[in-house]
């Protein structure tokens, strides 16, 4: 066998196909392969980002429901105007129950919040410091949402035990009703 250069040519030709496939068919197929890949990833990544974003809104979906009920409930415990004056006959029933005496009952300008009013009522009270402790409690446990910012105890000197309380008793109620008057 003779090996010319009609031979050397073919061997060249036959070694350059596999070389030049490998250079301009797989090696640009094998990037694009590897691009999709990197693409997949990326989109695989955004869909499970995706997945715990809505995995969250539903999770805030609930605890707005929950805020919306918590907020409804509060709401229920908000008096009409025309309930304010039921809640200070509670509060001088409780004051009555407890042996306490109702001095005095001022009623001040309702004082606007956002989506409700609060009516400070000055009160003085008198009675043995058991009894306001006992009102204190009682007035707690009320089904109305009332806070007492100011108090001022003062004991008195004629009897032992005996006491009187200054104080600020506020009670909320709906926005766009007028205040009680007392």
């Amino acid at each position: 066998m003779r090996f010319g250069f009609r031979e050397a040519v073919f061997l060249v030709v036959l070694l350059a196909v596999p070389v030049a496939s490998y250079w301009f068919v797989f090696r640009p197929q094998n990037a694009e392969i590897e691009r999709a890949r990197q693409e997949i990833a990326q989109k695989e990544a955004m869909l499970r980002k995706l997945a715990e974003v809505t995995a969250q809104r539903e999770d805030l979906a609930a605890l707005n429901t929950e805020i919306a009920e918590a907020i409804a409930m509060i709401e229920a415990k908000l008096p009409t105007a025309r309930e304010v004056d039921v809640v200070l006959a509670q509060v001088a029933a409780i004051a009555e129950e407890n042996r306490l005496s109702l001095a005095k009952v001022k009623s001040d300008d309702p004082v606007a919040m956002a989506s409700y009013m609060e009516q400070p009522l000055k009160m003085v009270i008198r009675g043995d410091f058991e009894g306001f402790y006992q009102f204190l409690l009682d007035l707690e446990n009320l089904d109305r949402i009332t806070r007492m910012p100011t108090v001022d105890i003062e004991r008195s000197r004629d009897a032992d035990g005996d006491m009187s309380a200054e104080f600020t008793l506020s009670i909320y109620f709906e926005k766009g009703q007028e205040g009680a008057d007392s």
